[in-house]
């Protein structure tokens, strides 16, 4: 059975050859060029959605707000903002990856053949892990029942974790997403970030775990 996927892009030229290319690796591509038409669209039909941030009509942010109050369908981010707040908050509103302009048509298939081969992810803005409560929406957290103050930085990587929960996280993608390595440095930084977060979060921070070699992971409770 042929695979629908919904593009939402304003760029006529670049809509049209990833239309293109979605037809010919097999999908079956339906194009909307602004966000209050993507709103009108039910995405129930589809197995993936392809989302431009800077629309006509409705900024893309709103309208993966809104999807994600009604649908699980997968989203994939395009924006020609490089800029790793863009990247976090695109994730926290449960988008499942984020594509910088310009790439490579095959690069864009490549993801979505990868992303819809994988199982869909938690999409509740809640995520509970042992006695850490997470709300990405409200960016609060709670370690048994008592809230955390947490910085932007801080936050944004617990928030990036929680979203794969028992899956390791490379450095390298923290830092590109989580941190401005322009202006916030690198995986060292990172790391101190890691340290205080975990000191923080108190007997919470067992479950953020270092992965040697590969970056940190959110563990999920032992079973007893």
């Amino acid at each position: 059975m042929t695979q629908r996927v919904l593009l939402v892009e304003d760029d006529a030229s670049l809509g049209r050859q990833v239309t293109d290319r979605l037809r010919a690796a097999g999908f079956e591509p339906t194009w909307v060029r602004d966000g209050q038409e993507a709103l009108a669209v039910s995405p129930e039909p589809f197995a993936l959605l392809i989302l431009d941030l800077m629309l006509p009509g409705a900024h893309g942010f709103d309208v993966l707000k809104k999807l994600r109050g009604a649908s699980d369908v997968p989203v994939l981010v395009l924006s020609a903002r490089n800029d790793a707040h863009d990247k976090v908050r695109a994730l926290e509103l449960g988008a499942d990856d984020y594509v910088t302009k310009p790439f490579w048509p095959e690069e864009l298939v490549a993801r979505i053949q990868a992303r819809l081969r994988r199982p869909a992810l938690q999409r509740s803005s809640v995520v509970e892990v042992g006695e850490l409560t997470i709300d990405t929406h409200a960016r609060q957290v709670w370690v048994g029942g008592e809230e955390v103050e947490l910085t932007r930085v801080e936050f944004d990587l617990l928030a990036a974790l929680s979203r794969r929960v028992g899956a390791a996280v490379a450095r390298a993608w923290l830092v590109e997403h989580v941190l401005d390595p322009n202006r916030e440095g690198g995986e060292r930084t990172l790391d101190v970030h890691v340290s205080r977060l975990r000191k923080k979060l108190g007997a919470g921070g067992r479950f953020l775990t270092t992965v040697w070699g590969v970056g940190y992971r959110l563990d999920r409770p032992a079973r007893t």
